[in-house]
């Protein structure tokens, strides 16, 4: 695993409707520097041109394409100071294609290896409560159970170890990552 901004390079991960886009906004809103999910980015644009390269058409195009938004966004935070939070990270793409039945091709396991992150990462569970699914998150709570066991499996197989967000309050897990990385002094 490349270390070189690893250390300072946290990831928020886990399964669809898990509340990890709503800390990372918290987080964000508190002066902490987030980089996005590459995955909705990508339908909204997919969907606006009418292309294939989506959840619900073609799976391993629409993994390329995060592949490459996910790379992109690691070289732009390594121009950016102190600790980067990102949603989802380049393992996700691992997980998604498993999660898929598709193979997983040499040069995405090579991205996995060398884009490295801060080995602890944070993991949402599933939260049943709070999923709820809409034109660009159409998965199922199974399947996002699946993500789940899937990103948990990627990223401990990768030698990273999994911090488990507490199912509990935003603000409260906004603490719990700024204890995690060591940030809490970080923002207003």
């Amino acid at each position: 695993m490349k270390r070189d901004d690893a250390d300072r390079f946290f990831v928020v991960t886990g399964g669809p409707g898990s509340g990890k886009s709503t800390l990372l906004a918290a987080l964000a809103a508190e002066g902490l520097v987030t980089m996005p999910e590459a995955g909705r980015a990508i339908i909204r644009e997919q969907v606006a041109i009418g292309g294939a390269a989506l959840p619900w058409a073609d799976r391993a195009l629409f993994a390329e394409l995060m592949l490459a938004a996910d790379m992109r966004t690691y070289r732009e935070a390594q121009s950016l100071s102190g600790p980067v939070l990102f949603d989802r990270g380049v393992p996700d793409v691992v997980g998604y294609l498993q999660l898929s039945g598709l193979p997983v091709p040499p040069h995405v396991t090579v991205a996995a290896e060398t884009f490295g992150y801060a080995r602890q990462v944070f993991i949402a569970p599933p939260w049943p409560e709070i999923f709820t699914g809409d034109s660009e998150r159409k998965q199922a709570p199974a399947e996002a159970e699946a993500t789940y066991r899937a990103m948990v499996e990627v990223y401990t197989g990768l030698g990273y170890d999994l911090l488990t967000l507490p199912r509990s309050p935003v603000a409260e897990r906004v603490r719990f990552v700024r204890a995690g990385i060591g940030a809490s002094g970080v923002g207003p």
